[in-house]
C-alpha cells in the first residue's frame, strides 16, 4: 500500500511538473511572439488595374468601407486601397491619444516581373503600436476584424505569409527605432486652429488644391468627436514618395499614404523617425541615413497643408 501511494504521488508530481513546463513554454512564446507589419495574400498575373478593382469590390462585398485609392510615387506599378469597417472605426476613436489613426488599414499592390503582389497591413501589428494602452481592452473587436479581413481576402489568394521585418508583440506598445528616437507618444504638432471646423476646412481646401504636390487619398471625419484623419499622398518628385520609397523598399507600399490627424483644434502627425521605422522595421541605419532629410520634408509638407 505504501509503495502504491508512493507511485501515485510520483505520477502526480510528474504530471504537475510537465503541466508547469507546458504553461511556461506557451506563455514564453506568446509573450515573445514576433509580428510583421504586412501580410502577403498572393501573386497574380492580372493587371494592377484589374486587381485594384477586385480588391475594392471584395472589400465592399464583405462590409468593409473603401475610403480611397491611389498610385504612390505616381507609378502605375504601385497602388494602395485604404479601407475601414464600422466596428474598428467606432472603437479606436474612443482612445483620446490619436486612436483614430488606427481606423484605416490598407491593401498594397506591387507589379513586378509580370506579377502583381497583393498584401495588406497587419491589423494586429498596427493596433498594438497605435493603441499602446488600450489594445487589450478592445482585443475581441480587433481579433474579429482581423479574422474577417483574412476571410474576405482569401478570395484573392491563400498565401497569408507575414513579411517586412518583425517586432516582438509586447514591444510594439513602446516601439522606437533606436535610443533617443521618437515614440508614438512624441507627435509633431502641425498647427492649432481656432476650432475643429476651421482646421477641417483649411486642411481639406489645401488638399483639394493639391498644395505642395499632395493628394487627398482619403478623409475620415468623426463630426461628433471632432476628429478627422487625412491620408496624404506625397507626390513631389524632389522629396516625396518617388524620392524615398525606392530607397527603403516599395514592397512596403501598404504603409502609405502618410496621415494628418485633427483632434479638436490641433493638427498633428506621427514623427517621421517613428512612422517610417515602424513601417520598415528591418531598415538598417545605413539605409535610414539615405533618407535622412525625409522626416523633415514630410513635416514641412504636412505643416503647409495646415496653414
Amino acid at each position: 500500500m505504501n509503495q502504491y501511494n508512493f507511485l501515485k504521488k510520483n505520477i502526480k508530481m510528474r504530471h504537475l511538473i510537465l503541466s508547469t513546463m507546458a504553461f511556461l513554454i506557451v506563455n514564453f512564446f506568446s509573450f515573445s511572439q514576433n509580428l510583421s507589419p504586412y501580410i502577403k495574400v498572393s501573386e497574380t498575373s492580372k493587371s494592377i488595374q484589374e486587381v485594384t478593382k477586385d480588391v475594392i469590390q471584395t472589400l465592399k462585398d464583405n462590409d468593409f468601407t473603401v475610403l480611397g485609392s491611389y498610385n504612390p510615387s505616381n507609378k502605375s506599378s504601385l497602388a494602395v486601397v485604404a479601407f475601414t469597417r464600422n466596428d474598428l472605426k467606432n472603437t479606436v476613436v474612443k482612445v483620446a491619444d490619436r486612436g483614430a489613426l488606427a481606423a484605416v488599414m490598407k491593401v498594397g499592390l506591387v507589379e513586378k516581373n509580370g506579377k502583381v503582389i497583393i498584401s495588406y497591413t497587419n491589423p494586429d501589428y498596427l493596433l498594438r503600436a497605435y493603441l499602446p494602452k488600450n489594445y487589450n481592452t478592445f482585443k475581441s473587436t480587433f481579433t474579429a476584424f482581423s479574422d474577417d479581413l483574412k476571410t474576405a481576402l482569401s478570395s484573392l489568394g491563400n498565401d497569408f505569409s507575414p513579411f517586412g521585418g518583425s517586432v516582438q508583440a509586447d514591444k510594439l506598445a513602446s516601439y522606437h527605432y533606436k535610443i533617443m528616437m521618437p515614440y508614438f507618444s512624441d507627435p509633431v504638432e502641425l498647427n492649432e486652429f481656432s476650432s475643429f471646423e476651421e482646421g477641417l476646412k483649411t486642411i481639406t481646401k489645401n488638399l483639394e488644391n493639391k498644395k505642395g504636390s499632395t493628394l487627398m487619398v482619403y478623409k475620415l471625419v468623426y463630426n461628433n468627436s471632432k476628429v478627422a484623419v487625412f491620408g496624404v499622398g506625397l507626390q513631389s518628385k524632389e522629396d516625396g514618395e518617388s524620392y524615398f520609397l525606392p530607397k527603403i523598399g516599395e514592397d512596403h507600399v501598404a504603409a502609405l499614404p502618410y496621415e494628418i490627424i485633427l483632434q479638436g483644434n490641433k493638427a498633428t502627425m506621427l514623427h517621421g523617425k517613428y512612422r517610417i521605422a515602424l513601417s520598415w522595421p528591418e531598415l538598417t541605419m545605413g539605409t535610414f541615413m539615405k533618407i535622412m532629410s525625409t522626416p523633415g520634408d514630410i513635416e514641412d509638407t504636412l505643416e503647409a497643408l495646415c496653414k
